[in-house]
């Protein structure tokens, strides 16, 4: 057999293997794809392989970028502060806020009244359970004269009153001393001036008057009411100190011969002596200062007794209940009965 340059060997043989059918109709063409997609273990009764396409000369396709996947829900740290829907609004948070205030001031005020029970308990137990010795007005123990009466504000007054109590005691000091700078510039206006001698003679008596007058007739109904929440003794303390609020204004104004040394009289004296003026001056300034307090101090104390639900029915009853439950009140009532009885009997 003879062979042609470069041509197919087989060519025009009847037993050519290539004319095979079976290699002849996967044979590349353009209606047929590669080799590269064939697969020669299919079965015959499949479908053929897809077309041939031939690939493009441009460059290579970039791959389709996937869709970015939904990001996952982010996970609230433990100190992260978490949103629960109307409950943590602003409003809910600020009454939630004031409520838990207020539950600490009640808590606040419960203990300091624990904490007063708790001392006048154990005053008490060193007492021996006796009656508490009297310690006002504090006396040294030579002296012949004892204390009068038992006080201790941090004990006996509520905690909410104390600072009230403690600054109405520091103003009846305070109008004491001012009685005693009152007395040395009402003697020194004396000694320049022969005819300031009533002055000073009032000036003696006010000090020796107002000390202990003003201790019993508006300090102490003042401490006992509000250590009792007594509204007889709120009524005694606004009538008496009313009136003592006004000897406070006259003090400050100093008339002349009322043994005051206020303004008028200080001011009269500048033309004779300047450092008796100036002493007469501070006297004066002592007495504007308590008067101006005064004056606060009772509409303060008013107003706290207005939120008491105190009134004035409250306070006869409590003057009944005082007066019937005296003994010595009973007893002379008793007598007074039996003796109108014993008449009633013996008369014809």
């Amino acid at each position: 057999m003879a062979l042609n340059g470069g041509g197919n060997p087989f060519e025009g043989d009847p037993g050519n293997p290539f004319q095979d059918p079976a290699i002849t109709q996967h044979r590349p063409t353009s209606e047929y794809a590669t080799l590269d997609v064939y697969n020669p273990f299919e079965s015959p009764g499949q479908r053929p392989p897809p077309p041939y396409e031939p690939r493009p000369s441009g460059p290579p396709a970039q791959p389709a970028q996937p869709a970015p996947a939904s990001q996952p829900p982010k996970k609230t740290s433990p100190t992260e502060p978490r949103n629960y829907g109307s409950y943590g609004t602003q409003e809910s948070a600020a009454a939630a806020t004031a409520e838990l205030l207020k539950r600490q001031e009640e808590l606040n005020r419960k203990a300091e009244e624990l904490d007063r029970r708790e001392r006048e308990l154990q005053n008490a137990a060193i007492s021996g359970g006796a009656a508490r010795p009297n310690n006002w007005p504090p006396l040294p123990s030579f002296c012949p004269v004892k204390p009068c009466f038992y006080q201790d504000i941090s004990v006996e007054i509520p905690m909410e009153s104390q600072k009230t109590v403690t600054t109405m005691y520091y103003l009846w000091m305070a109008s004491i001393v001012s009685l005693f700078f009152n007395f040395l510039a009402s003697l020194a206006w004396f000694c320049v001036n022969s005819g300031g001698g009533s002055g000073f003679g009032l000036s003696i008596l006010w000090a020796l008057l107002f000390t202990p007058c003003s201790f019993l007739c508006w300090y102490r109904p003042m401490y006992k009411a509000f250590r009792s929440d007594s509204s007889f003794n709120f009524f005694v303390f606004f009538f008496i100190f009313f009136a003592q609020d006004v000897v406070y204004v006259l003090q400050c104004i100093g008339i002349p011969g009322w043994g005051f040394s206020g303004w008028i009289v200080s001011l009269s004296a500048l033309k004779e002596n300047t450092a008796v003026a100036i002493l007469m001056m501070l006297v004066a300034t002592l007495f504007t200062a308590v008067a101006v307090l005064g004056v606060v101090m009772l509409k303060r104390i008013h107003s706290l007794y207005r939120r008491t639900g105190a009134s004035f029915q409250k306070a006869q009853e409590e003057f009944a209940a005082g007066v019937f439950s005296n003994q010595t009140v009973r007893t002379a009532a008793a007598n007074a009965a039996t003796g109108a009885a014993s008449s009633a009997f013996r008369a014809p």
